[in-house]
């Protein structure tokens, strides 16, 4: 039997999984990396590839809490250092978001936390110096850290301030200091389902919501849930599955949906009877739509385009889906990295590629036929704005007001307009991560 003397010592449990995540949250804040390329794809983290479900689980809501409850954590962190973070090892610091997220708001014992963030930083050349200063403000953190989230609670310190300000301004202070909580839960898994939801609710352990999604909590990959290989359901936010809705009976209609990818609207639409044409700019995006389709069953015609200048068919459409690409601020639930990574100049940029979306799929649309628009971005400029621009520079189209009984009966989610806007703080429940809902602003346009 050979010898085991040399074998290399088995590394410590958990500490692959906090390595990586330091890395992605290193990504996000040093580099601007997105945590959508760092998860999947060409660019995702190497590491990935070798961590078991579980540890991938850990890891991410590892980069999620701190992300999510960024600004508290520098309260905090502020609080126990004389000096302030170190700046010159970026280890160093994640190690002690890290640490001090676990601490705070994770099931994990402190001293384990405390353990692996040392760890952390003594297996990093530039940060290993720093080592005694994490266990010591770490070690305050578990006995005073509670108490200092206590004294911002009410603060919104978590969101970027030019943000907390615009949704003040736009939707009052007391909506906006209710969106910011909403914000600082784990988010529940929303699924659109095929058919028969109260059973599906059954079978994953959730509930079926009033707009009809199944909301449930995530334990494990997605992947392994019942009905996933078999094509039953996909994952979208309840907010995010109400704008392709709004074209009602599209039996038989051809509708084309623009910036399709990762297609759950596409899927909406082919599965209530359409002749679904998906147009996105990205080949890779579209690869993924279609093997997306390919498992649900459903089917589409694709095409590789910039929907800005797409030409579409002479004969045009019955419908016109656009869910233009935008800030993705009403996302933060679920990307909390976006608001770390956006800045308030970049709603400018966004509403000039939005208004060439919308004034190329007027000639695209067949008269009489349905333009709904929607972005989940809670900024006016790329919701309410760009559509009363786009009415005010086409005469031949009109606005058809949404009634709540479109949207199972919730009348705080249709503006004075008639127009779609949900909100984080929308469907709230006992249980916060079982409530709220991404925010998404929809309209519907008609030819003449």
């Amino acid at each position: 039997m050979p010898s085991q003397r040399f074998a290399p010592p088995s590394e410590v449990p958990g500490l692959a999984a906090r390595r990586i995540a330091a890395d992605i949250v290193d990504g996000v804040l040093q580099k601007h990396r997105t945590l959508d390329e760092q998860l999947d794809g060409s660019g995702a983290h190497p590491g990935l590839k070798t961590l078991p479900d579980r540890d991938r689980a850990l890891m991410r809501r590892l980069v999620a809490t701190v992300l999510r409850r960024l600004g508290t954590l520098g309260h905090v962190l502020s609080r126990l250092l004389d000096k302030g973070i170190p700046s010159d090892a970026p280890r160093a610091q994640s190690a002690l978001l890290i640490g001090a997220a676990q601490i705070l708001w994770m099931d994990v014992p402190d001293h384990a936390a405390v353990d692996l963030s040392v760890r952390l930083v003594q297996s990093d050349r530039r940060a290993a110096r720093y080592a005694g200063l994490v266990n010591a403000v770490l070690r305050r953190c578990a006995r005073e850290g509670k108490a200092l989230v206590d004294e911002v609670a009410a603060q919104s310190l978590d969101l970027p301030p030019w943000m907390v300000a615009r949704w003040s301004a736009h939707y009052g202070e007391t909506v906006a200091r209710d969106m910011a909580l909403a914000l600082s839960h784990d988010p529940s898994l929303d699924l659109t389902v095929k058919s028969d939801a109260a059973q599906w609710a059954s079978r994953l352990h959730g509930e079926v919501l009033p707009t009809g999604s199944v909301r449930t909590v995530l334990h494990g990959a997605v992947t392994m849930l019942p009905g996933f290989a078999e094509g039953q359901w996909w994952v979208q936010d309840a907010a995010a599955a109400l704008p392709a809705r709004l074209f009602g009976d599209i039996k038989g209609k051809s509708i084309a949906d623009l910036c399709a990818a990762p297609g759950g609207k596409t899927a909406q639409l082919a599965q209530a009877g359409a002749h679904v044409t998906a147009i996105d700019r990205s080949p890779a995006r579209v690869a993924r739509l279609r093997e997306n389709l390919t498992r649900l069953s459903l089917q589409a015609e694709t095409v590789v385009a910039d929907a800005a200048e797409w030409a579409g068919p002479a004969d045009g459409f019955d419908g016109i889906l656009i869910d233009a690409p935008c800030t993705s601020t009403g996302t933060i639930r679920r990307h909390p990295d976006v608001s770390w990574l956006r800045q308030e100049s970049d709603i400018a940029a966004m509403t000039v590629l939005q208004r060439r979306l919308l004034q190329n799929s007027v000639p695209l649309l067949k008269p009489g036929g349905t333009l709904v628009y929607c972005t989940c971005s809670l900024e006016p400029e790329e919701g309410e704005h760009a559509v009363a621009a786009l009415l005010a520079a086409e005469p031949g189209l009109r606005r058809v007001p949404i009634d709540a009984s479109e949207v199972s009966g919730l009348s705080e989610i249709v503006t004075g307009e008639g127009d779609l806007r949900t909100l984080p703080s929308h469907l709230p429940n006992a249980d916060p991560k079982l409530g709220g809902l991404d925010g998404f602003f929809a309209a519907r346009l008609v030819k003449s």
